[in-house]
């Protein structure tokens, strides 16, 4: 395993984060949801992610008795606010200085752990002053209950102002939490450059775009029993943008690329969102521990400018790259 610092900081994180995003507490038994953290633990894996609205606060607590016993000053544990948890009542989302002073209450005693190393507004919340986001989040730094703050999904222009308030708050806003993927670039264009000015990394979501670049998937044919594109329990509807035959016949012409440089599908399309030097872990997930020892094999890898050259002949045109897809809701669910 390799490893990156976060941002203009001096905190290191695993080149491969593990996510149990649409997994744990929903989707995966929880003893299989540990075997995979046994797993990711076994292949070198330090940093995990989670968040409070994931499973509605039941993927936090999987994670944090999956985590148990380990030497907590060994580990990055990631989690996130905004989303409804609980009853979702009117205060029970939204970046308000109420929620994000009980949300960070609650995930610590899910998590058992007395701190989280990274707490990430999980979107930007256009109903509460950026003022009173950032200065609950500086009181939370203060109180050692969060060490560093990033945030999710923030447009470039967000993340100058947010940074711009940590700065007078006396606090360090060190990352961004995007989807990238080669078929979803949007962030390119305006949010990777306002990082690299401020000293803001990325970590990056869906870097095999739910599952599509692992090459499984056929055009012209019906998707494979048990993958992701058949769960109608949230899986599908993430993957249906990608379920296309233009796209899905373009994935299929990288699988001679991937051969030539000795990889497999999956770690392919790790290691490309790795070459971004502003990316500094990529977030794997996994319903079977197997499938963590293939994608970590990425970490490391350099991919030749001619592999990635390939790699945009056969799918760069397919890609989104519209920076406007970069967008939080516009209003709350209450």
């Amino acid at each position: 395993m390799e490893f990156r610092y976060l941002g203009n900081s001096g905190f290191k994180v695993s080149e491969i984060t593990f996510g149990n995003w649409l997994t744990h507490g929903s989707q995966v038994e929880n003893d299989v949801a540990s075997q995979c953290v046994r797993a990711a633990l076994d292949a070198g894996i330090s940093t995990f992610d989670t968040a409070d609205v994931y499973a509605n606060t039941a993927a936090e607590t999987v994670l944090g008795e999956a985590l148990k016993g380990e030497r907590r000053e060994s580990l990055e544990i990631f989690t996130k606010v905004y989303g409804a948890t609980g009853p979702k009542g009117k205060n029970d989302l939204g970046l308000s200085r109420k929620h994000i002073m009980e949300s960070i209450n609650g995930s610590l005693h899910r998590l058992q752990t007395a701190y989280v190393d990274l707490y990430q507004a999980h979107r930007y919340d256009f109903e509460t002053p950026l003022e009173e986001t950032m200065q609950a989040f500086a009181d939370i730094v203060r109180q050692g209950k969060a060490l560093y703050i990033g945030v999710s999904e923030w447009s470039a222009d967000q993340l100058r102002a947010g940074h711009a308030l940590s700065k007078e708050l006396g606090f360090q806003l060190i990352s961004n939490q995007p989807q990238y993927s080669m078929l979803w670039r949007v962030i390119e264009a305006e949010v990777v450059p306002a990082s690299e000015e401020l000293g803001v990394s990325q970590i990056v979501w869906s870097p095999m775009a739910q599952g599509v670049l692992s090459g499984k998937y056929l055009p012209g044919q019906p998707a494979p029993d048990g993958s992701r594109a058949t769960d109608q329990k949230g899986g599908a509807k993430m993957i249906e943008r990608w379920m296309r035959d233009d796209v899905l016949a373009g994935v299929q012409e990288l699988k001679p690329v991937a051969e030539e440089a000795g990889l497999s599908m999956p770690q392919l399309a790790v290691a490309w969102v790795l070459q971004n030097p502003n990316v500094a872990s990529a977030i794997i997930g996994a319903s079977r521990p197997e499938q963590i020892a293939d994608s970590v094999k990425a970490a490391g890898v350099k991919l030749e400018p001619e592999v990635l050259k390939k790699i945009d002949a056969a799918i760069g045109s397919l890609a989104e790259r519209d920076p406007e897809q970069t967008k939080s809701p516009a209003k709350r669910e209450h």
